[in-house]
């Protein structure tokens, strides 16, 4: 679980639900060891254990036990996450719960398979399937996950499109207000998360967003995904660690092992078991970050050599022309400083 996230949007929307209902922000965030600025960014990455604390102590502090099912209620996800903006771009309410499920894990990532719900005929019914693992651990997950499902459609014109629910937790002493949100019944100490579906809103229209719309921001969210999968293999990992540090010119392989908190023989294996090196991972990302940095233009050549760690300009120029055939200079001037590798 500990190297399982949530999107900071999840965690900034979660903190001002709680600070409406008189939460004190700074208490609130020191609890969970949050910064304020770890929110600023809804695409940033807040780690899943911290979001468990955030939503405990903003129980505690707005004295309201069901908080995770009215933060379900009243949030809109597009307000949060490209995956709600997505969602409001689908013609149907099936491609959004499709669309939803598809890029979950950019909101919450979770214990267990690839897509977190399944959709399962079942004692002639059909129903959505939390596959999470251990959702006992957080309940809390469960009913507010549950609750966005119910009510988010509910601003699409969908009236009600859970017929029935089940969850595997206890009841809580706040069991009315389940009734009051999901408006259907509700089994408790289930043998299953999972909401039966009224079929019949199944090809509801949506479409609040034109349609070109759609692919543009499954674009993003397609980067998205990458930049989150990249980060949790060996190779993110180095190079999350390595761009702060790369203009004070010290980023060695040990600095980065002991960061890590591994020794330099164990990440030398992790590495090569991806097929890398250091010193490629170095080297790929010095040439990423310089063809950004002349891009922009925003710095000069000499500037450029500093903040991807070289000390002489003159090495960097070496570098460059290694890396695409041409200097860094010519490379600016050509296409706005797109050079490929030749």
């Amino acid at each position: 679980m500990s190297e399982l996230t949530v999107a900071a949007g999840l965690a900034r929307g979660l903190t001002d639900l709680a600070v409406s209902k008189g939460a004190l922000e700074s208490e609130l965030l020191a609890a969970a060891g949050i910064a304020r600025e770890d929110l600023d960014d809804v695409d940033n990455r807040v780690p899943f254990p911290k979001y468990v604390m955030l939503m405990r102590a903003g129980q505690r502090l707005s004295h309201d036990p069901a908080l995770a099912l009215h933060y379900g209620e009243t949030n809109d996800m597009a307000r949060i996450s490209v995956v709600g903006l997505i969602a409001y771009a689908c013609e149907t309410m099936l491609e959004a719960m499709a669309q939803l499920n598809r890029y979950g894990r950019l909101v919450v990532e979770f214990d267990g398979p690839k897509n977190r719900f399944s959709v399962e005929p079942r004692d002639g019914g059909l129903w959505a399937v939390d596959n999470r693992e251990n959702p006992n651990e957080f309940p809390e997950l469960t009913e507010s996950t549950i609750a966005r499902m119910i009510c988010g459609p509910r601003r699409f014109g969908v009236e009600q499109i859970a017929k029935a629910v089940h969850v595997t937790h206890k009841a809580p002493a706040y069991r009315d207000e389940y009734a009051r949100i999901y408006r259907c019944p509700v089994t408790f100490e289930s043998n299953w998360n999972a909401a039966l579906l009224d079929e019949r809103w199944l090809g509801h229209k949506i479409s609040v967003e034109p349609r070109y719309v759609f692919g543009i921001l499954t674009e993003r969210a397609d980067a998205l995904i990458k930049e989150l999968e990249n980060s949790k293999s060996t190779r993110g990992r180095v190079e999350s660690l390595l761009m702060p540090i790369l203009h004070k010119g010290d980023a060695g392989m040990d600095a980065i092992a002991e960061k890590m908190g591994v020794s330099r023989q164990t990440l030398f294996r992790q590495l090569k078991a991806e097929g890398m090196t250091f010193e490629k991972v170095l080297d790929e990302l010095r040439f990423k970050l310089a063809l950004q940095y002349l891009k922009a233009k925003k710095v000069s050549v000499n500037e450029t050599a500093y903040l991807v760690g070289f000390s002489e300009p003159a090495a960097f120029s070496r570098a460059f022309k290694r890396w695409t055939g041409m200097s860094p200079r010519d490379a600016r001037a050509v296409n706005g400083g797109e050079a490929s590798r030749m």
